[in-house]
């Protein structure tokens, strides 16, 4: 299930060029969800291009495989004014779409605060979360699910880089 290309579910229509949809591989099992799409994003219809595509893909790198081996994706597939987050409404509007994207997944990384409220329901702070394992409920099954920081995060925290690259360094284990 994929947005139509007039999709008009919530008001991130108005000032989208694109609607980001997923990209990468659905075989294996593994999907990034970050919380929206940024300016580079919504230009190109592709998650994660910009600056923190180039940080989450350097450290896929390092960890021995490519953004090609997973699927990434958004909460929202339209880039909230200003780079904003996403409210609970705009999210709720795409859920269906994200639903049917990680429903056949076996492991969930949430990037950022933004992902984990969507998909864990959690408000808290993400250092209390972080790289520890949960599972959650998408639709009628339950998926692994690993909340960890968005790769924005990691410009100007070195605590975050490290335990970012922690939960992609599992991830590359898992595919090897």
């Amino acid at each position: 299930m994929i947005p139509e290309k007039d999709c008009r579910l919530c008001g991130l229509c108005e000032g989208r060029t694109n609607i980001v949809l997923p990209d990468g591989n659905y075989d294996n099992g593994i999907v990034f969800v970050g919380e929206a799409p940024g300016e580079n994003e919504d230009l190109e219809g592709r998650p994660f291009v910009g600056r923190s595509g180039k940080i989450l893909e350097g450290m896929m790198q390092d960890a021995g495989f490519s953004r090609s081996d997973v699927l990434i994706t958004n909460t929202v597939k339209c880039r909230p004014p200003k780079n904003r987050d996403p409210t609970p409404e705009e999210m709720k509007a795409c859920r269906p779409f994200l639903e049917s994207e990680l429903y056949d997944a076996e492991l969930v990384i949430g990037l950022g605060k933004s992902a984990c409220r969507d998909l864990m329901g959690y408000e808290g702070k993400m250092d209390e979360i972080v790289n520890v394992p949960i599972t959650i409920r998408i639709r009628d099954r339950d998926v692994n699910f690993i909340p960890t920081y968005h790769p924005a995060a990691t410009i100007y925290n070195k605590n975050s880089r490290a335990e970012l690259r922690r939960t992609i360094e599992t991830v590359g284990e898992m595919l090897r």
